[in-house]
């Protein structure tokens, strides 16, 4: 009888086990807006990284209605987005020196402004939904021409290349040049 009450006792803890271990892995579900580096190396030898999350469109109109027109946006989600170059580079030619910024943008529907901001580590929002951007510590603001991208981007992606970088999501590319 001993081991039989034993043998029940391993089982109903192993049960236990089990399912303890299966709702706390259901309940470690991925990010909604897991976070992203994109890297690339500029004509002039610069190496460019760019750290941000990554929301999806999940059906959501997302210009103008998800992201507001005309309201500085953290250009991405969670935390602002992140930039670092190890050379001096030119910004829509604008010098901007070597260093770890923070990104964001004022959308607009055919042209956005860009903002280079000193502040790194910000959270990107307040809880009242506006942004934690201070404007007295922004290195530079420019105005570039966003353009329908080419394929649906589901997710918000930052690609880097000899021109720049383009911020692509939903059905629009904004690219920045970058020299």
């Amino acid at each position: 009888m001993n081991q039989s009450k034993l043998f029940k006792g391993l089982v109903m803890s192993m049960a236990l086990l089990l399912t303890t271990t299966t709702f706390l892995f259901a309940q470690a579900k991925p990010p909604a807006s897991p976070a992203a580096t994109a890297t690339g190396t500029l004509k002039n030898g610069a190496h460019i990284t760019i750290n941000y999350s990554s929301p999806s469109v999940k059906g959501r109109a997302i210009w103008g209605a998800l992201v507001p027109f005309d309201k500085v946006w953290r250009a991405g989600a969670n935390n602002a987005t992140l930039i670092e170059t190890d050379k001096e580079v030119k910004v829509e030619g604008k010098t901007l020196a070597a260093g770890k910024y923070s990104i964001y943008a004022i959308p607009g529907q055919q042209e956005w402004v860009i903002i280079i901001n000193s502040v790194t580590g910000q959270s990107g929002m307040n809880h009242d939904g506006s942004t934690t951007l201070d404007p007295t510590k922004d290195v530079m603001r420019v105005t570039v021409k966003s353009k329908k991208s080419a394929t649906m981007n589901e997710r918000l992606v930052y690609t880097i290349n000899d021109q720049g970088f383009v911020l692509s999501w939903e059905n629009l590319d904004v690219p920045v040049s970058i020299k």
